[in-house]
């Protein structure tokens, strides 16, 4: 089976381009601040040659808890020229799931904003980033990032690049309650870069949005693809990425020519976007991932900018993207159901098989498998969990989505849904079990069973069950608190019910069904006779 995996590293894609267009804008912070791929390029050998010099050894991993930034763009590129993996994070989370992550996967330094100094000394070193850095360097081994973006440039020993070297290190919420961590090659993010090369022909004149954190996996498209072709990428806020008129306003005053983002924020585009006095028509590619997008949502979209291409992209973290397809315009007005996720891309090849590993017929369900070079390698430090993910067929290594699919001949894969506890939210991939797992830290709770339930306009909403541990029951108010000290805000359940008792399986399991069922329905003294809405 030949996929023709590719043999480029994601280093060359900056520094090939930095030969060809040194003074083209390369990337722009959300602050207004510009850099050339010479400025680029130059900053990530220098912090390069800092790591080294401070003891990062290739296949080290590096932790970046900072906001998306011109700055945090070096400082990956930095991690990888040195033959090290990256390893972002959410900056604004949970101490406690920060902590986890980052001694997990034991990072040997961590580039930190100085807004989270209750991180220093999680890595032997830390490189301080923000406006009070120098202040904050009485702690040993802290380092101010002025001082490493000045280093002399990393020197020909660090050895040869081999597209085999881990680049980056995605950690998705885990079956247990714990984060896992997703390794990707440079030959695994390589292979989705060139195939979107291939289909979306990007330009030096392209102008990208960046709207992903950089630990979301749609932040590879983001960051690598216009960036191998010479194109610009303009960094999107946090504080910006939710608020649609200000998006619609960034869209229209950068002429961005190349959108991507999860459904959720297409949706508010179209709903709340002050379209009618901005001119968003150089955009000439709508991309979107990481959930179902509603029809109606879409078909409004698509109204709004008629202009652009649409494409709808999947694939989980593991895989990055390996289906797609492309929307045709206009969206029918008698069209419900949403659309397909299409066919696998170039680069990957895909299996529907059955309970028994058998494939199964066109128009049946089955567990969609993805095979070819995107495919991860594992999860860090979790051996037997990630065989347990993988099947051997035909001469290939095929991994489980865990996804629920069936064919259909002319549109391609159907998604139905997934098999396990996992839900799709604001575009995060999201383990009912480990919000369960916060929940169990609280004292007062002695159950907790958390469900996703698909909602119209929120797409999907988590309903949080709990049993208290006494005769007094926590107040909403501080179960909200709890889950805001505890969880990343895309976890925080919308809604909380208190119940006696969770119901049971015959087993003794906590039966889920019931649970959805009971909430569908509204008949919730099926699921307590006490139960109490938030």
């Amino acid at each position: 089976m030949d996929h023709n995996p590719s043999t480029s590293h994601l280093c060359r894609y900056l520094e090939e381009s930095a030969a060809r267009f040194a003074d083209r804008l390369a990337a722009r912070d959300p602050d207004g601040t510009e850099l050339t791929y010479r400025a680029l390029n130059d900053r990530a050998d220098r912090i390069a040659g800092f790591l080294a010099e401070h003891g990062v050894c290739p296949g080290d991993r590096v932790g970046l808890v900072l906001p998306k930034s011109t700055d945090a763009l070096t400082a990956l590129f930095g991690i990888m020229k040195v033959r090290a993996a990256y390893v972002p994070v959410d900056w604004t989370g949970p101490e406690e799931r920060l902590r986890s992550i980052l001694t997990d996967c034991r990072v040997q330094t961590v580039f930190l904003d100085t807004r989270r100094p209750e991180l220093v000394g999680i890595a032997q070193n830390t490189v301080l980033v923000g406006p009070d850095s120098r202040d904050a360097q009485s702690a040993s081994g802290c380092f101010d990032w002025s001082d490493a973006v000045k280093h002399a440039p990393a020197n020909a020993d660090i050895g040869a690049r081999s597209t085999d070297d881990l680049a980056y290190i995605l950690y998705t919420s885990g079956s247990t309650g714990v984060p896992k961590g997703v390794m990707l090659t440079h030959r695994n993010a390589a292979s989705y870069v060139d195939w979107c090369s291939d289909v979306f022909a990007p330009s030096a004149n392209d102008r990208f949005s960046s709207h992903a954190p950089f630990h979301f996996d749609l932040s590879i498209l983001d960051i690598y693809v216009p960036l191998k072709h010479g194109a610009s990428v303009h960094l999107i806020p946090d504080e910006l990425g939710k608020i649609p008129k200000e998006l619609a306003r960034f869209i229209s005053a950068g002429k961005l020519t190349v959108w991507y983002s999860t459904p959720a924020i297409l949706g508010l585009l179209a709903e709340f976007g002050d379209f009618d006095r901005l001119d968003c028509s150089s955009l000439r590619l709508v991309l979107f991932a990481g959930e179902v997008f509603p029809v109606k949502q879409l078909r409004r979209i698509v109204a709004r900018w008629p202009r652009p291409e649409y494409y709808n992209l999947y694939g989980p973290t593991e895989t990055n993207v390996c289906t797609f397809a492309r929307i045709p315009k206009p969206v029918p007005d008698d069209r419900t159901e949403p659309y397909p996720i299409g066919w696998p891309c170039s680069h990957c090849e895909a299996l529907v098989l059955d309970h028994d590993n058998q494939p199964v017929q066109p128009s049946e369900e089955g567990m969609l498998y993805i095979a070819g070079p995107s495919v991860f390698t594992g999860y860090w430090g979790r051996p037997a969990e990630t065989e347990a993910l993988f099947l051997e067929r035909d001469g290939a290594r095929w991994y489980n989505t865990g996804d629920v699919v069936r064919e259909d001949k002319q549109d391609g894969f159907i998604y139905v849904g997934r098999r396990d506890r996992m839900v799709k939210r604001r575009g995060y991939r999201i383990e009912l079990g480990e919000i369960e797992n916060c929940f169990y830290k609280h004292p007062a709770v002695a159950e907790a069973a958390a469900i996703g339930v698909p909602h119209p306009q929120a797409g999907m909403r988590i309903i949080a069950y709990l049993a208290a541990a006494g005769e007094a029951t926590p107040s909403i108010v501080e179960m909200k608190s709890f889950c805001n000290e505890h969880l990343p805000s895309y976890m925080n359940p919308d809604i909380f019910l208190f119940v006696d008792a969770l119901p049971r399986t015959s087993t003794n399991k906590v039966d889920f069904q019931a649970l959805t069922r009971a909430f569908q329905s509204g008949e919730r003294s099926a699921v307590s006779s006490s139960l109490t809405p938030a």
